[in-house]
């Protein structure tokens, strides 16, 4: 007989996690360290029944937590820290602290049963990285390249100038190492190149777009839209009708598909009579351009779907 799951909540900061188990024996916070994560694992593995843990996403600080409890074969779901949060306000819980984040979390998932997050795979965890360390260095380089271009005195624009081209060199290398992964990389490989194949799509832009939805390929065209933050949302109240806007989604997915979009709605014929048309009906540059974003990756995605389907 299968017993249902006791949610854990996880609450996880840099140095340390809380646990939210209302009536386990468990502790209360352990360190964000391997040896934070045994104690942990020790005590869960006297459960009598399985237990499920929810986690927030919390950029680099849940990762070798996640890693741990996949290791050990414990189910986790790692969640949008807007879901768990709107959720609170709901049941008027205004105040936040560590053990009220994790008991929320605990009570997220009795009552949402969040799915499992399946485990990433190394690759593209390490494609994952490299493309979040480029995506800081192309930052670093702007903001440099803005101050330059402010007129400093001699001395302050040739320090600029070193630390723009030990950039450059920093970004290639990132680069070189991306093109390295994916080449020895059979599913990143085809993924890539499929993705490549599509008229304004090119190998920074598959690997970015890959980096931030490695579920795509997986999804359905509704789902794709809403994970990636395109789908238009109804904003209407009796007769009004309300202007439709996105809204949430991943950001990184948007920002890897917006230079790609803007090439395919010149010289990709399907998106760019796509494109045309919305224009020629009165609708703005950024909505049309939104909406030929949203039309590149439900191709992106089945295009994977259905010539990947071994890699996905």
């Amino acid at each position: 007989m299968n017993l249902p799951p006791v949610y854990l909540g996880a609450d996880i900061a840099k140095d340390s996690i809380v646990v939210g188990a209302p009536g386990l024996a468990l502790p209360p916070a352990i360190a964000n360290t391997a040896t934070g994560y045994r104690v942990l694992l020790k005590s869960l593995r006297r459960m009598a029944v399985p237990v499920h843990v929810v986690c927030e996403a919390t950029g680099p600080y849940h990762r070798r937590f996640v890693a741990s409890l996949h290791d050990a074969g414990v189910a986790v779901s790692v969640v949008n820290p807007r879901l768990p949060r709107d959720f609170a306000r709901a049941r008027g819980l205004l105040a936040k602290t560590d053990k009220i984040d994790a008991a929320t979390l605990a009570d997220y998932g009795r009552l949402f049963h969040p799915a499992p997050t399946s485990r990433l795979d190394p690759a593209f965890d390490q494609l994952q990285q490299l493309v979040a360390r480029r995506a800081e260095l192309v930052e670093d380089r702007t903001r440099e390249t803005n101050r330059l271009a402010a007129g400093p005195g001699p001395e302050i624009a040739a320090s600029l100038r070193r630390h723009l081209r030990h950039l450059e060199g920093q970004i290639e290398k990132i680069e070189a190492s991306s093109a390295r992964l994916i080449e020895i990389t059979p599913a990143l490989q085809a993924k890539v190149r499929c993705l490549c194949a599509v008229q304004g799509v090119g190998s920074l832009t598959a690997s970015s777009l890959l980096a931030a939805l490695p579920e795509l390929g997986t999804l359905s065209k509704n789902q794709v839209a809403a994970l990636a933050g395109l789908a238009p949302f109804n904003r209407d109240s009796g007769a009004m009708r309300g202007r439709r806007s996105i809204h949430g989604g991943r950001r990184a997915v948007r920002q890897a598909l917006y230079m790609a979009s803007l090439t395919a709605s010149r010289f990709n014929p399907i998106l760019k009579a796509f494109y045309e048309r919305l224009r020629a009906v009165g609708k703005p540059h950024q909505v049309a351009l939104v909406a030929v974003m949203r039309k590149l990756l439900i191709y992106l995605n089945s295009q994977i779907k259905t010539h990947c389907p071994a890699t996905t």
